[in-house]
């Protein structure tokens, strides 16, 4: 028997009925692009919030773009225990770290830890940490919006 959240979603999508906010949450996501972090470390960083979020569609998503671009079932079967796996890189670490710390803001007195920042600085410059940042602060949009409204994976907006 399927879920019964599973057979469809509570309401249209609201990107669906406010065309501007469809337009203005793309701007913001593409204007994370190019800054100094890699594409593949940016779907991750997507990936792991989403997962955290429990955004299926978005998880959805950003699993099946990294496999497109190559991602092997490893990484990212892995990508929830990013700490430990070997498959993830330093500068990768350093990305996913503070993607944990925005998305469980609620989740700690002090939510992004100055390690954390330090170990993303290490890595990544003010210019790609802004992207950074904003990258997480966007998919958590998404998420949010997609479980607030019991959106099915495998059915995009638009």
């Amino acid at each position: 028997m399927a879920h019964p959240h599973t057979a469809r979603a509570r309401m249209t999508h609201p990107v669906m009925t406010l065309p501007a906010t469809m337009k203005a949450l793309l701007a913001l996501s593409a204007s994370t692009e190019g800054h100094g972090v890699d594409h593949r470390t940016m779907e991750l960083v997507h990936l792991r919030a989403s997962k955290i979020n429990g955004c299926s569609v978005c998880v959805d998503t950003h699993a099946r773009d990294l496999r497109k671009g190559g991602e092997s079932d490893e990484r990212l079967f892995a990508v929830a225990a990013w700490r430990d796996a070997p498959w993830s890189d330093d500068a990768e670490r350093a990305a996913l770290a503070p993607t944990e710390a925005v998305t469980r803001i609620a989740d700690s007195a002090d939510p992004v830890p100055d390690d954390v920042r330090a170990g993303a600085t290490r890595h990544y410059d003010e210019e790609a940490l802004s992207a950074l940042l904003v990258a997480i602060a966007s998919v958590n949009v998404w998420n949010r919006l997609d479980v607030a409204t019991r959106q099915p994976a495998g059915q995009l907006p638009g």
